[in-house]
C-alpha cells in the first residue's frame, strides 16, 4: 500500500500528537560547496550592478571565475544538527532523527559520529548526478559505515565522468543495502535552465531506466508549493511515497519534516522503502513568502559570527575563489584588505529585511493565497 500524508502545522497545531519522532532530511553545513554561478545571471537583470562588477573584474589580478567559485554555510556540523534537533524536540515535542546532506560530502556526519551524543547520526550526502545535459540531486541517506568512504569516492567518480551504465550500476549498488534510503530531491527543479519540456524529458528517461532504485520523491521546504504539488502525480506515476526535505543552508530550520514512529533511522528507512508510508509536515515558516525567507537566509550567510572558529567568522572568509595558480582555492578575504563598498551597499539592502515594518510589508506584498489554499485543510491528506 502506498500512502503519503501531508499536514501543515500552522493550520493543525496538534497533528504531531500521534507520532513519536520527527525526521529532518536534506540540510546543509559549512562542508557544502555552493556554486556562485547564479551571480552573472542575476546581474544581467541589474545593469548598474553588472557595470560595477565589471569594473572590479578589471582591477583584479586574478581572473574572476564564477563557475568554480563557491560559498559555504556559516553553520558547523554541530550547529546545523542542533538547529534541526531543537525545532523537532522543542517545537514539536518529539524525539528527533537528523540526516545532514552536504553536497557530495559525508564530512559533517563523519565528524558528528566522533561524539557520543551524536554517534548514531547517519552517514548521508546530497549526490550531484549529471544526466544528459542536466543535473539531478539525490539524497543518499544512511550509508553503511564500513563502506561509506569507498562508496562516496565512487559517486564522485561518476559525477566527474558520467555514463548511463555507471549511473545504473551505482544506484543498484546503493539500493542493495536495505538500510540505505535514496530520495530524488526537488525532482522538478530545472537546475541547468534547460526549459520545462527538455527537463521533463530527461526526468522521464532517467526514471524509465532507474525508477526501481529511487525510494521516494521530495517535497522541498525551499521550493514553492506550486512546484511541490506537481511532484504528486510524478510519485503516483512511479508508485513511490513522498518525503520531506528542508534544504536548509542557514539558521532557519527545515520548513518540512517527516512524522514517524521509528526509533532509529533504519526503522524510518523501513517505513519508506518497505511499508511505503510517509507523513510530511510543513512547518509554519513554509507559509511565509519565499522572497522574505530567502532574504533572511542571505542575512544569515553574510552576518559576522564571533563564536565561529577563526577563519570562518566573516562572510568573505566563507566564500572561496581559485587562487593565482588556478589549482587551489582561497577565501576571497585574501584578495582584499576590506570588502569593496559597492558590496556593502548591496548587503545593506538585504539588511532591511531585519526591520519588522519591512517584513510586514513584504509578507503582504508577496503573499500568495493559492499557496495557502492548496495546503490541505484536514489534518492529513493521502495521495492515491
Amino acid at each position: 500500500m502506498l500512502l503519503t500524508k501531508v499536514s501543515c502545522s500552522k493550520r493543525i497545531p496538534n497533528c504531531a500528537s500521534d507520532y513519536r519522532t520527527g525526521v529532518s532530511l536534506h540540510s546543509h553545513t559549512k562542508h557544502s560547496k555552493e556554486k556562485l554561478q547564479f551571480i552573472p545571471a542575476f546581474t544581467e537583470k541589474w545593469p548598474f550592478i553588472q557595470r560595477t562588477l565589471e569594473r572590479q573584474y578589471r582591477k583584479s589580478v586574478v581572473p574572476v571565475d564564477f563557475s568554480r567559485a563557491y560559498w559555504t554555510s556559516p553553520l558547523t556540523p554541530r550547529q546545523a544538527f542542533d538547529v534541526e534537533r531543537n525545532q523537532i524536540e522543542s517545537g514539536l515535542g518529539l524525539s528527533s532523527l537528523v540526516s545532514l546532506t552536504d553536497h557530495d560530502s559525508i564530512q559533517a556526519p563523519s565528524l558528528l559520529r566522533l561524539a557520543t551524543e551524536t554517534a548514531e547520526v547517519p552517514l548521508s550526502l546530497e549526490w550531484s548526478v549529471p544526466v544528459r545535459g542536466t543535473i539531478f540531486h539525490f539524497g543518499v541517506h544512511n550509508l553503511p559505515v564500513s563502506e561509506a568512504r569507498e562508496i562516496t569516492a565512487d559517486l564522485h567518480k561518476y559525477t566527474k565522468r558520467p555514463t548511463d551504465a555507471a549511473l545504473t550500476e551505482l544506484l543498484a549498488r546503493l539500493h542493495a543495502f536495505p538500510e540505505v534510503l535514496i530520495v530524488f530531491n526537488h525532482p522538478l527543479w530545472d537546475l541547468c535552465g534547460l526549459g520545462s519540456q527538455r527537463h521533463a524529458r530527461c526526468l522521464h528517461e532517467f526514471l524509465e531506466a532507474n525508477h526501481t532504485f529511487v525510494h521516494a520523491f521530495e517535497f522541498n521546504g525551499m521550493r514553492k508549493w506550486e512546484e511541490n504539488r506537481q511532484v504528486r502525480p510524478l510519485a503516483d506515476r512511479w508508485q513511490r511515497p513522498i518525503v520531506s526535505g528542508g534544504d536548509r543552508h542557514a539558521y532557519e530550520p527545515s520548513a518540512a519534516v517527516n512524522l514517524s514512529n521509528a526509533q532509529s533511522f533504519p526503522e524510518f528507512v523501513q517505513e519508506i522503502r518497505v511499508e511505503r508510508r510517509s507523513h510530511v509536515l510543513f512547518m509554519p515558516q513554509y507559509r511565509d513568502p519565499m522572497p522574505v525567507r530567502i532574504a533572511h537566509s542571505v542575512l544569515d550567510v553574510i552576518r559576522y559570527y564571533p563564536e565561529n572558529p577563526e577563519g570562518s567568522r566573516r562572510w568573505d572568509e566563507r566564500v572561496f575563489h581559485p587562487d593565482k595558480t588556478g589549482t587551489g582555492f582561497q577565501p576571497i578575504s585574501a584578495f582584499w584588505k576590506a570588502p569593496p563598498q559597492f558590496i556593502e551597499r548591496i548587503f545593506a539592502v538585504f539588511r532591511l529585511a531585519d526591520s519588522a515594518a519591512v517584513q510586514w510589508a513584504a509578507k503582504r506584498m508577496y503573499a500568495d493565497p493559492m499557496d495557502i489554499q492548496l495546503l490541505p485543510d484536514s489534518p492529513s491528506e493521502a495521495i492515491p
